[in-house]
């Protein structure tokens, strides 16, 4: 998976769609047709509630929208400039890279988006061709996420912490394998449940490809390279085009957690 995809729904919106509480206070940045990383975007999470006291009850639990800045940061990491190089996790190191360790066990999230952009050469030394990935309808995919808290080890008491994300991405299936050899976890809504249950510590059996049909009802969308420029932001990224106007900028790659140390 490329390092951008799209998020231009309202928090009434997604809270609606995922049956969730919005509880972004005000954080939404607003509508993203091109969303890049360390940008604030939103995720969905399921935890216990907690009362006045800090207890939480394990007997309820709610769904709610947060806010979150793209490019997880781990709880050790001295620097949080050491999540621009966790925009993704890649599934089958999520059990052994200490930055995912425990936030695969009960930190993990969805990350609603309206579709994603991968990048395609065009012949052997041609250009990359963007493509926007969606479903038809308007109707938003989920991409499994991992979600971590971060605080300076010398921040004061009641500092807020930094609440970062990773996209799960696994080996591209079925007709995106045409376009990229990577792909965000798609999760199907039957899914959601199990994948946000923060008392389930290993799932390792939720990081199967999406069902064939989720995979076949992808919609694969020749767009415009102004998506390569991070300052474009408008509808008319999502439009299908054909023109080759002058290349601004270049895109990202989201497999860059790949140099990540295997140790802190």
């Amino acid at each position: 998976m490329c390092g951008r995809y799209s998020q231009a729904k309202d928090p009434a919106t997604l809270a609606e769609e995922f049956d969730a509480v919005d509880a972004t206070d005000g954080a939404w940045p607003g509508p993203d047709r091109n969303v890049a990383p360390t940008t604030t975007v939103i995720g969905v999470v399921d935890r216990h509630p907690r009362d006045a006291s800090g207890t939480a009850d394990p007997q309820r639990l709610e769904r709610s929208l947060r806010p979150m800045r793209w490019g997880l940061v781990p709880g050790w990491a001295d620097d949080p400039k050491i999540g621009n190089r966790m925009i993704n996790a890649r599934s089958d190191s999520l059990t052994s890279k200490p930055a995912f360790r425990r936030a695969v066990k009960g930190r993990r999230c969805l990350l609603p988006a309206d579709g994603w952009f991968e990048w395609q050469r065009d012949g052997p030394g041609g250009r990359k061709v963007p493509y926007f990935i969606t479903l038809p309808g308007g109707k938003s995919l989920a991409f499994a996420g991992l979600w971590e808290t971060w605080r300076p080890k010398d921040a004061p008491k009641g500092t807020a912490p930094l609440i970062s994300t990773t996209v799960v991405t696994i080996d591209a299936a079925g007709p995106l394998t045409e376009i990229h050899h990577r792909m965000p976890l798609v999760l199907p809504a039957e899914r959601w449940k199990a994948w946000l249950d923060p008392d389930n510590d290993d799932p390792t059996g939720l990081l199967e490809p999406p069902p064939p049909e989720l995979l076949a009802s992808f919609e694969l969308r020749q767009v415009s390279t102004l998506v390569n420029n991070v300052k474009n932001h408008g509808p008319e990224l999502l439009e299908e085009s054909h023109d080759e106007p002058e290349q601004q900028g270049l895109e990202l790659d989201l497999d860059a957690n790949a140099d990540v140390p295997a140790t802190q």
